[in-house]
């Protein structure tokens, strides 16, 4: 469902700066309104979680955000559009930090992965997201696609909302966790890996057309298939993931998918030709899909670090990565090219490979 709402987004962002007059300038501080509301809202939710359990908390904001596409859809000027903008973003990420939580509570209740699986079905919800929303926008018109978009999400959060694991075994003492600033150097660690693992994925959602538009001549179709061999290639390998992960633990899994990982960044930041940059997307893809979902299971599992307030830690500082660095990227691109950007990146996953022992925390569910 979130990632349905998110996906929804997409489309509507044309009509969105259309009706308030807004330029690209304009529309990408919009853009980053929405990033701060996210980033500014994960640390809060994830000590809520810590004291309420993170099935009331998802519940809680899921119900928040069914409506917000409608909303978004009848803002009347810029000034409350900036509001809304910042309620969407804080929202979205406010239910994504008690998602993850959630599902390392599934984890630790099935005794197996989930994580990779749910991170899977978040992609198949953008995808459907993305894919109708623009049919409906131009046969039924933005208001009539924000009601079908919140029609559909309030049938998925009924679906889920009885199967939704309360999460609240370890809130159910008299006193309760004192929840104060997290100093274990491992959280912040396991945090960096998450910042390292999704500056790639950022950098790719952001720039792969334009650097095969720019830099190897592809037509804008052709620059297209760029983002759609990294999405495809992404989803397909988290649907499989915690099969991989279950069967060769999360260590191997981790090294494995960083090789892949960095192998597909220097095809892209070495390729002569638009067709081997698919080909490296498409490897990114398959190595990036179940990095941080295993980094988020490690995040849930810390010794001595409440699973919500580990997450929200690790979860605010890897979605960093894709909401602020890709315009650093762009800066440094601007002067050195792209290709040199995506050939340099594979020293952040050399990072995250040396710390990949640590992903043994991930397999803590057993």
């Amino acid at each position: 469902m979130n990632g349905y709402i998110f996906g929804s987004w997409a489309p509507k962002i044309p009509e969105f700066a259309a009706r308030l007059g807004l330029d690209s300038g304009a529309m990408g501080l919009m853009l980053l309104i929405f990033g701060l509301g996210s980033l500014s809202m994960m640390p809060f939710t994830g000590a809520f979680s810590a004291r309420r359990g993170s099935g009331f908390v998802v519940r809680l904001c899921a119900l928040a955000t069914i409506p917000s596409l409608l909303i978004i859809s009848l803002v009347p000027n810029v000034a409350s559009a900036v509001v809304v903008m910042f309620y969407f973003g804080g929202i979205i990420g406010a239910m994504d930090v008690a998602m993850n939580a959630n599902a390392v509570a599934v984890e630790k209740s099935l005794r197996r992965a989930v994580m990779s699986s749910c991170h899977a079905f978040w992609s198949l919800g953008g995808l459907i997201g993305s894919a109708t929303g623009g049919f409906f926008i131009a046969y039924l018109g933005s208001t009539a696609h924000a009601l079908i978009a919140t029609a559909m999400a309030a049938v998925m959060m009924a679906i889920a909302w009885p199967w939704v694991n309360p999460d609240d075994a370890h809130h159910q003492a008299s006193v309760k966790p004192k929840l104060t600033f997290p100093r274990k150097p491992l959280l912040w660690l396991v945090g960096l890996m998450a910042l390292f693992s999704m500056v790639p994925e950022g950098a790719i959602l952001d720039w792969a057309a334009f650097h095969m538009q720019r830099d190897l001549g592809a037509s804008v179709t052709l620059a297209g298939f760029g983002f759609a061999a990294f999405s495809l290639s992404m989803a397909a390998m988290r649907f499989a993931g915690d099969v991989v992960r279950d069967r060769l633990g999360a260590v191997k899994t981790l090294r494995i998918c960083t090789v892949i990982a960095i192998a597909g960044l220097l095809t892209v930041g070495f390729a002569e030709n638009a067709y081997l940059a698919i080909l490296g997307f498409a490897l990114c893809g398959i190595g990036i899909s179940n990095m941080v979902p295993i980094v988020i299971s490690m995040a849930g599992n810390i010794p001595g670090v409440n699973p919500s307030i580990g997450l929200s830690v690790v979860t605010t500082l890897g979605y960093s990565g894709i909401l602020v660095a890709p315009s650093l990227i762009g800066f440094v691109a601007e002067h050195h090219g792209f290709g040199v950007v995506f050939a340099s990146l594979p020293v952040l996953l050399l990072v995250v490979f040396a710390c990949s022992g640590l992903a043994r925390y991930a397999d803590r569910r057993h």
